[in-house]
């Protein structure tokens, strides 16, 4: 290794930490990738189940969806890319429904036959104008939608998911208008959506796949014991496990999943929201759905509960309530007096990130990475703004 080549470490196998991984080893660098699981690719991990041939999400639906076409270009390079539509369905009170709310919810939720113009002007009459600067998602909702629509689809669903009121959740989570005056009911609107044929799983064993790079799986990173090993860490798990809980822990949703099996299909559809409250799980999703490139005679689906993070669980949704946002920003000021680290991804800033804007992210801290090492300039602990 000349001089101009470095050590890293890095905390960490999903996108954030496997493109950085890959974009170093590439530039010459030598790469030691630490994940604590047995597998690559964090969350995103797939799995071919070994009775039914279904390509598994074991930790949740994965759909990739983006408008950035450097990002659907990368992911492309590293997998074939298939078309794929989320088209979802909500169960309220024992009836189907489309989401997002669109002309064809309106119209069958109200029992009317609205055509775009009078469904518009129908909802803006119900919704509450009052509410001029919503500062919770009920309030967002309220101005959005009104009461009718709001405690159908959204209210119950939304306790379930995050365990706090929506009056105490913040509006910004509802950070779009949820209505279509159309009958478009793919979930997304963004221009490039697809699945990769093969998985996730294959993707991030091509990006480790290099002579720079080693791999410890079933490898918790201790600070203590490698910071002097390394010229520099890229951590991607959560910022407060870092300082081992010093101040405290960050606030986290997790996911428990039920699985079941049957012949033939279960619900027809990728993925069934459950409104209602009173069902305890928020969704449930058939997996073979995700591949409708193939065929399969039986099926798999996975039924979803959200709860509060404990200790032991993997942690999915950073809550970011009041409490939390303090604690952030405590450890934010910890973090900033720390040596030879930079807090990648959404864990390492403790946000919420598509699939999309976790790589976005990543390819332009790599970027930047190789950039100032060429310049031998010191790297910043945080690459994007997280306050």
């Amino acid at each position: 290794m000349n001089k101009n080549q470095k050590k890293f470490a890095i905390v960490g196998a999903g996108f954030s930490g496997s493109i950085m991984a890959h974009e170093l080893a590439r530039d010459g660098h030598s790469v030691e990738v630490f994940e604590s699981r047995d597998h690559l690719g964090g969350n995103c991990y797939t799995e071919k189940d070994s009775e039914t041939g279904i390509t598994i999400h074991k930790y949740g639906p994965h759909i990739f969806h983006t408008d950035n076409e450097k990002v659907w270009k990368y992911i492309n390079s590293l997998c074939e890319m298939l078309p794929y539509t989320n088209r979802v369905k909500i169960n309220r009170k024992n009836k189907i429904y489309s989401l997002p709310i669109n002309l064809h919810t309106i119209n069958q939720y109200f029992e009317q036959s609205l055509n775009p113009k009078e469904a518009k002007k129908f909802i803006e009459e119900k919704s509450d104008e009052s509410i001029t600067n919503p500062q919770s998602f009920e309030e967002q909702a309220l101005a959005f939608l009104g009461r009718d629509l709001y405690e159908a689809f959204f209210e119950g669903y939304t306790l379930k998911q995050w365990g706090v009121d929506p009056k105490n959740l913040p509006a910004s989570i509802l950070k779009r208008l949820p209505v279509r005056f159309n009958y478009d009911d793919n979930y997304f609107n963004h221009k490039f959506q697809g699945m990769p044929k093969d998985g996730y799983t294959d993707i991030f064993g091509k990006l480790l796949n290099h002579k720079n790079i080693k791999i410890n799986l079933n490898s918790r990173f201790n600070v203590r014991d490698n910071i002097d090993k390394f010229d520099h860490i890229f951590y991607t798990g959560p910022l407060d496990a870092y300082f081992n809980y010093e101040l405290g822990r960050l606030g986290y949703r997790t996911l428990d999943f039920k699985e079941e099996r049957v012949d033939g299909d279960y619900q027809g559809c990728a993925v069934m929201n459950y409104a209602d409250k009173e069902v305890p799980y928020t969704r449930i999703s058939e997996h073979k759905y995700f591949t409708p490139w193939e065929s399969h005679s039986k099926s798999i689906v996975y039924k979803e509960y959200s709860r509060q993070c404990e200790e032991e669980d993997i942690p999915y949704y950073p809550i970011r309530l009041l409490k939390d946002k303090d604690l952030l920003d405590a450890y934010i000021k910890k973090a900033r007096l720390s040596q030879k680290v930079s807090f990648l991804g959404r864990l390492g800033t403790y946000r919420y990130l598509d699939m999309d804007k976790t790589i976005e992210e990543a390819l332009d801290a790599a970027e930047k990475t190789k950039a100032m090492l060429k310049e031998d300039l010191k790297l910043p602990i945080f690459f994007i703004s997280i306050e």
